[in-house]
């Protein structure tokens, strides 16, 4: 009589315990075509693991994208935050050229202007003494200029009546003295007429003048356009030469600024690159050149600070933003590295997730391998794969979830 034992299957074995019980049952005398047809049903249902292959359609709503493992140069990297900021060069900070009272402010921050474009008004008695001063010169060069002419027409008489023996040698020489001393004079009356108009067009400048503007203001124009950064000037206020009054930059030249520790900023060097993002929009990378690396630490912080410039258009960046940066080093050694978001962690295993295509469908397989250095978005590979094979960069966790599904024996 057969034993009880040889009926009893636990569910939870799941086919394995389909193929025991049918051992168990030629043990106890079954049938051993029935033992045949459960090793069969066994086989069909249960699938190569980790692998899989994938229809056209299921690729499609996937959306994997791919890359390979390839040798480069491996190149560390180092992870810090940073602000931009206005390029020094495209920033002016412009102050009063005289000592007097604002009399009107006509941008206010944010606006943008042009070079040239008045932005501040000063009433100042050094106007007043400048266009005095010119007044003065001008009337001065007219006097010279009388003077020069008269010398002139002295000296060319006194050689006429020379030359018919009507004066002596001697005046005629004391003419040409007359006419060379009248020559300076008028030289030096043009050089203190032109100095007169150089101070008016240092108060005054060049180009449009404010229908409110007055002979006794001093005009304050920008030299670069750009936008009005900064305000300190207000109506009323006194001033004296030097005073900041208007700071002016070109928001379209940014500059990113970093600190790094004296250990990371050792492989850093200028012409390194550098991949940063917007603490506000982290999934929208832009690229920058390391341009300078401080020589000296930073005695308060302790950090190095290295400045990049940011290539092409940086999209929706402004000044004064903050940014997570990732300078990268020189390069090494090569090593066989690839992107960070095609390993996965599958069931305690690290693996990187092949592809091959099969006509318009997909085979994938979990390939295990051993990972070393990792720096951003780049995973040095040692063992597992071999350079030039084709991984799924993009999606992996999706392909990953059709390997972890075929691996449960019902296939859900």
């Amino acid at each position: 009589m057969p034993s009880t034992f040889c009926f009893r299957r636990s569910r939870r074995f799941g086919a394995v315990g389909v193929l025991l019980g049918s051992l168990l049952a030629v043990a106890c005398g079954g049938a051993s075509d029935a033992a045949n047809d459960a090793a069969v049903a066994v086989s069909a249902a249960v699938p190569t693991a980790d692998t899989a292959t994938l229809s056209a359609k299921t690729v499609a709503i996937g959306g994997f994208t791919y890359d390979s493992a390839r040798m480069t140069p491996w190149q560390s990297s180092v992870t810090v935050p940073g602000r931009l900021m206005l390029d020094p060069s495209a920033l002016a900070t412009i102050g009063s050229i005289t000592e007097g009272r604002i009399t009107h402010v006509l941008v206010r921050v944010g606006d943008r202007v042009h070079a040239g474009q008045v932005l501040v008004l000063i009433h100042s008695h050094e106007i007043m003494d400048a266009r005095s001063a010119l007044a003065s010169a001008t009337a001065r060069l007219a006097a010279a200029e009388a003077e020069r002419d008269l010398a002139n027409s002295a000296a060319d008489r006194a050689t006429r009546l020379l030359e018919a023996k009507a004066m002596s040698k001697a005046e005629v020489e004391r003419a040409e003295v007359g006419r060379r001393v009248a020559a300076a004079t008028y030289q030096q009356a043009i050089a203190e007429r032109d100095r007169a108009l150089a101070m008016i067009d240092h108060l005054v400048g060049t180009g449009n003048v404010p229908a409110l503007a007055d002979e006794h203001d001093v005009l304050i124009r920008t030299p670069i356009g750009g936008v009005v950064t900064s305000r300190d000037a207000q109506p009323g206020t006194v001033v004296l030469p030097g005073t900041p009054l208007v700071s002016v930059g070109n928001p379209d030249r940014l500059q990113l600024q970093m600190h790094v520790s004296a250990d990371a900023a050792a492989g850093v060097q200028v012409g390194a690159s550098v991949r940063f993002a917007l603490t506000e929009a982290p999934t929208t990378t832009m690229s920058a050149i390391v341009t300078r690396v401080a020589p000296t630490v930073d005695t308060v912080t302790r950090t190095i600070e290295v400045i990049a410039v940011p290539k092409g258009a940086s999209r929706g960046a402004r000044a004064e933003s903050f940014v997570q940066a990732e300078i990268f080093g020189t390069g090494g050694s090569p090593a066989l590295v690839v992107p960070s978001s095609a390993v996965q962690a599958l069931e305690g295993d690290t693996v990187v997730i092949v592809a091959d295509q099969r006509g318009e469908g997909l085979h994938i397989e979990a390939v295990r391998v051993r990972t070393g250095r990792r720096a951003g978005d780049r995973t040095e590979i040692l063992s597992g794969v071999s350079p030039g094979r084709r991984v799924i960069a993009g999606s992996a966790a999706i392909a990953k979830a059709e390997l972890i599904k075929r691996r449960s024996p019902d296939g859900a």
